[in-house]
């Protein structure tokens, strides 16, 4: 994209601490730095707390520690609720100059049942038509007189979002607001605001709302809808969640589609963000974070790999871990916690546990006779115990004791209850490479249990 070459590019995202923060917000984060970084200009982070009631310290904690581990730093931090001063001085001069009033209201009953009064302040609304450009949606025409006189402050001490929100961005000197297409409605009153400030117009770009799989609007029942920091709990990459939220609404145009953070700093581009809804498609974040995690070095894997393992509560022999099992487990896994699911008591739990499974699994397809089995795993037993532990140091030294037998007996004959015994499963890596992880002893151990069967 071409680069801003007149005022000095600030953006900012301003997320309200009332809540559990989720991915969506990284988005408008993301793109909002990205953007700023790529014109050499300033990011701001706005907590926007001056809801007093529902503002809390730990929902702004949690997306402080998001952005941290995301690698999204903040040039600039504000919170709304140390800037009260500025508002009311606002909000001050607008009645004094006309431009909003206060307004005595109707409210809710007391405790007795009798009618109380309140004061709201109220912007005077000049009922004209507005035209704003927006770089993703075009021109955008709004009748304000719809929008009546609405209020932007329960009091002179009580802003509220409108009021504060244009305050911020013209003391600031914001240059470009870039936020979800849910924020379109609010930008006539806040143009009406900035009129009556006399604050410059920022550029807009409003990003397309993010859709489920069924390409209906995300909503909190769905299953991704979760805190945002809860992605890295699940194990994560922080570089597979902004590669991932950068293509949900926006396409660079070519191939590529993984990225780094500085690639994307150089490929962003405001124009190229689509109108309509991005998906939110969790197999493909799975398949972009397994992409990131190839690209760690080997020993990085293993660590991550080995610590999962000894904090799983479920792994009672954690003796029996051992890296030779790392390359399995990585080519099974997208993401750290799958290692959770699958050694716990799934589908990888035979490398920490003595298999248990039924006799009539060690017959192959039915076609095998319990005598065979009996004889085949006999071999394979005396062959394994007769050879020494050189024969175990990689896969093609412990499959040439066997493949020559197997083939010359039938593949599937030996090599399906091998299979069994060694794990109790249908399914699992070929026996060679199971034999190389579990050893000369351990194997014989599984082979000796399966003939007792």
């Amino acid at each position: 994209m071409k680069k801003n070459t007149g005022q000095k590019v600030i953006t900012r995202f301003a997320p309200s601490p009332t809540g559990h923060f989720h991915l969506g917000g990284v988005r408008s984060a993301l793109y909002n730095y990205l953007f700023a970084k790529q014109n050499s200009g300033t990011y701001i982070l706005r907590s926007e707390d001056t809801d007093r009631e529902r503002s809390k310290k730990e929902y702004e904690g949690s997306f402080l520690e998001l952005f941290k581990w995301l690698g999204l730093e903040h040039d600039l931090f504000f919170r709304q609720s140390e800037r009260g001063e500025i508002y009311k001085k606002y909000i001050e001069k607008m009645i004094s100059e006309g431009k909003a009033f206060i307004s005595k209201e109707e409210a809710k009953e007391d405790k007795d049942g009798k009618p109380l009064r309140s004061e709201v302040i109220r912007f005077k609304n000049p009922n004209k038509k507005i035209t704003f450009s927006d770089i993703v949606l075009g021109d955008i025409t709004v009748d304000t007189t719809d929008l009546k006189d609405f209020v932007i402050a329960r009091s002179v001490d009580e802003p509220l979002f409108h009021l504060t929100n244009v305050v911020d961005d013209f003391e600031m000197g914001v240059t470009h607001i870039i936020r979800g297409q849910e924020h379109v409605p609010n930008t006539p009153r806040q143009i009406l605001i900035q009129e009556a400030i006399g604050a410059h117009r920022p550029l807009y770009a409003h990003m397309p709302l993010i859709l489920g799989k069924d390409r209906a609007k995300m909503s909190k029942r769905d299953p991704e809808v979760i805190p945002a920091l809860e992605y890295r709990d699940l194990g994560y990459l922080p570089e597979a969640i902004i590669n991932f939220m950068a293509l949900v609404g926006w396409n660079p145009g070519g191939e590529q589609e993984i990225f780094t953070l500085n690639e994307l700093i150089e490929k962003f581009d405001l124009h190229k963000i689509q109108k309509g809804g991005g998906v939110f498609n969790s197999e493909k974040l799975d398949w972009i974070n397994k992409e990131h995690m190839k690209l760690l070095s080997e020993e990085k894997r293993n660590l991550e790999i080995k610590n999962r393992l000894l904090n799983n509560p479920n792994i009672s022999n954690k003796e029996r871990i051992n890296e030779k099992m790392f390359p399995i487990i990585f080519d099974h896994i997208s993401k750290w916690s799958d290692i959770d699911e699958m050694v716990g008591a799934g589908e990888l739990s035979f490398f920490f546990e003595v298999p248990q499974f039924d006799s009539s699994l060690l017959l192959w397809k039915g076609k095998i006779t319990s005598e065979n089995v009996k004889k085949h795993l006999e071999w394979v037993k005396n062959t394994l115990s007769s050879a020494d532990e050189s024969s175990f140091v990689d896969v093609e030294k412990v499959k040439s004791l066997i493949f020559h037998y197997a083939t010359e007996m039938g593949r599937g004959e030996v090599l399906w209850p091998l299979r069994v015994a060694l794990t109790g499963a249908e399914k699992s890596p070929d026996p060679f490479t199971l034999l190389y992880i579990l050893g000369k002893g351990e194997s014989i151990i599984r082979i000796n249990n399966a003939l007792k069967k």
